[in-house]
């Protein structure tokens, strides 16, 4: 049985226990505050025995945030995670996870001790069996139910300060979907239609970069885990100086149905997907969290949007100005920042002048409004899988722009950023923890790379040689099966010829030495029958 298979099985066998980690979800933990879980390799808290990590006190920043979001002690994700844990496994070394059990980024083996550079490469300059495999692992994720991970469906509130929990089993894909709104949904502020949307943990400032970039990280993780293939990337698309959504074909993301120009072509797998999390205003108006619960089909309509607000995608020329900008944040670090790098590659201000604009979707926004579709919602956006093909490519060029400029992190704010976005913040909703300002670097030290990025030597082997060689060894197989069959055809015609041969000879041989008996004689003079056979 192979190993994604093993894998699989185990996942529906294994017990389930009571993105917040299964063990961290009874009412025990959730009054106690202290998600310190067992390590199952040494039975220990947080794998305390065997030096992994040990369970210690939460401590926050409090540095002050700007003034986007005035009020306190209203929203869950306030000084995350403080309202459902004040008690985490801190990690030591290169260990992670909620009890340690697992590898830093860019590290693997039994002991985390083997360092490794993965590589992100065009999904254009993929093989054909390298796509199928990546299609092939989406659906994977969209099917098989996360292991280690619920999603929470109601506030800590609402679940009377964690007495009664309210949490539901999601697939490896819909989780990620889930976090995604969960960290960008509006505000409940009481009451039904009662909210507050200037509130967003991982857009519109500061930290949408170093979010985005350990949720593609821990995305790609949780795919190996699922799949037991340790060489998976995410593959990126390139979209600079696209006229068209190159990516929207059935051998890739998915055609355009000719049925319904909204909806996913019958022959793409994704045409079978339901979406969630994308009624943010039926949620509000009701007072409700996402329960991940299916919302329809996944919808596209690549082109066909408000021209006005996306006039065009974005060039070379305008990733190449953005890249120029020397300012991280600027201002009051939002979407009205000015020279902003940040928020010049969001989308907010132009990739030209560097000015905030309103009414218009740049650079990383207008793929989103550009798919016309699941992408355009913010909260709903990574239900479509191109998301993580753009968000990807988006990565790479803020990691261009890191090793241009080499920023120290002192240019990270540490205070009055929107809510969720200085330095010392905990992303929104991991767990285990991740601070912003940790991500603020190279992916060099994280452990992987892009292709593109890569010295011309480096590039040739991943952009042109390894796909060849991949594609080759696939036609090696049928050359291989080809060749054992040709040469067990050329045996039996040669055997055949051979014993053809050795019968002329051997009457030759016969005639040559006078015999003249005939294969069949009748004797009637003796009056009896004699059969002589020759060979």
């Amino acid at each position: 049985m192979s190993l994604p298979l093993l894998l699989f099985f185990f996942q529906f066998l294994s017990p389930s226990l009571q993105q917040f980690p299964r063990p961290c979800t009874t009412p025990d933990v959730l009054q106690s505050k202290r998600c310190c879980p067992v390590w199952p390799g040494d039975g220990s808290v947080c794998g305390s025995l065997s030096g992994r990590g040990f369970c210690q006190d939460v401590t926050v920043s409090d540095l002050p945030d700007g003034p986007q979001y005035p009020h306190s002690g209203l929203d869950d994700r306030e000084r995350w995670p403080l309202v459902f844990y004040n008690q985490t496994c801190q990690c030591a070394g290169n260990y992670m996870g909620f009890d340690c059990g697992e590898c830093k980024f860019g590290y693997f083996g039994a002991s985390c001790g083997e360092r490794r550079e993965s590589v992100r490469r065009n999904i254009f300059q993929l093989s054909v069996s390298e796509r199928q495999r990546f299609i092939s692992y989406l659906n994977l994720a969209k099917t098989t139910i996360s292991p280690d991970y619920v999603i929470v469906t109601g506030t800590y509130a609402q679940m009377n300060n964690g007495s009664t929990p309210m949490f539901t089993d999601i697939s490896v894909y819909d989780l990620f979907v889930w976090m995604h709104y969960y960290v960008s949904r509006d505000a409940l502020l009481g009451g039904p239609g009662n909210v507050w949307a200037d509130i967003d943990f991982a857009h519109e400032s500061a930290a949408f970069l170093p979010w985005h970039r350990v949720y593609l990280l821990f995305w790609e993780h949780e795919i190996r885990k699922l799949t037991g293939d340790f060489n998976f990337t995410i593959p990126y698309w390139d979209w600079r100086d696209a006229q068209d959504c190159q990516v929207c074909t059935d051998e890739l993301m998915g055609a355009r149905s000719p049925l319904n120009p909204n909806l996913i072509s019958p022959s793409s797998v994704f045409s079978s997907w339901k979406v969630i999390c994308s009624q943010p205003e039926d949620y509000n108006q009701r007072e409700v969290l996402c329960d991940g619960s299916p919302e329809g089909p996944l919808l596209r309509n690549p082109g066909n949007h408000d021209r006005k607000r996306v006039p065009r995608l974005p060039t070379s020329a305008d990733v190449e100005s953005v890249l120029s900008l020397t300012e991280y944040e600027t201002g009051l670090m939002d979407r009205r920042a000015n020279m902003s790098f940040r928020n010049a590659l969001e989308g907010f201000a132009s990739p030209e002048t560097g000015l905030a604009v309103t009414g218009q979707s740049l650079m990383h926004n207008s793929l989103h409004a550009f798919m016309n579709g699941s992408m355009s919602s913010v909260q709903g956006s990574a239900n479509d899988p191109i998301f993580l093909l753009h968000h990807a490519f988006v990565d790479s060029i803020f990691e261009q722009w890191l090793r241009r400029h080499q920023p120290p992190r002192t240019h990270y704010p540490t205070a009055n950023a929107p809510i969720g976005h200085n330095d010392g913040y905990y992303m929104v909703p991991f767990i285990p923890l991740y601070r912003n300002g940790d991500y603020f670097l190279s992916t060099k030290a994280l452990g992987y790379e892009y292709a593109y990025l890569q010295d011309p030597s480096q590039r040739f082997v991943q952009e042109f040689l390894t796909p060849n060689l991949e594609q080759a060894r696939q036609i090696g197989r049928w050359l291989l099966a080809a060749g054992i069959l040709g040469a067990a055809v050329v045996g039996i015609i040669a055997a055949i010829i051979t014993v053809a041969c050795h019968r002329r000879t051997r009457r030759r041989k016969s005639s040559a030495y006078g015999e003249r008996q005939p294969l069949l004689n009748s004797s009637e003079e003796e009056g009896s029958t004699s059969y002589q056979t020759t060979l």
